[in-house]
């Protein structure tokens, strides 16, 4: 952690704890998600091989969206983005990890629209 900000280096601790526990495997992948000021990202990656299944995000091709991309809006048109891959992919269940982030917000909101839209946390 070689990070000096104070909440980066929090995020990595609480990511570093969270991901003590949480693994994806090839009959329940992790569901990834990253957020950055400008841009929200999302994968999801089988541990055991190390490959990523699916992978969406705000900077993506397919991912139209008009005005600012760091918003509430746009996580839910990426959540729902990853979890329609997911499904063409065969990909039913997933475990969540939010990556050190809180559950609020755009992490919530990103989380939510993928369960709508037909992913099993």
């Amino acid at each position: 952690m070689a990070k000096t900000n104070p909440s980066a280096k929090s995020r990595l601790r609480r990511k570093m704890h969270i991901r003590k526990t949480v693994r994806g495997s090839t009959a329940r992948p992790r569901l990834s998600i990253y957020r950055s000021a400008n841009h929200i990202y999302a994968q999801i990656i089988n541990d055991e091989t190390g490959t990523t299944l699916a992978s969406a995000s705000t900077q993506s091709k397919e991912f139209d969206h008009e005005g600012h991309k760091g918003n509430k809006d746009a996580a839910v048109k990426v959540g729902t983005m990853i979890a329609k891959k997911a499904i063409d992919a065969g990909i039913q269940t997933v475990t969540f990890d939010r990556n050190g982030f809180l559950y609020h917000g755009r992490v919530q909101a990103l989380a939510d629209a993928a369960r709508e839209a037909g992913l099993k946390f």
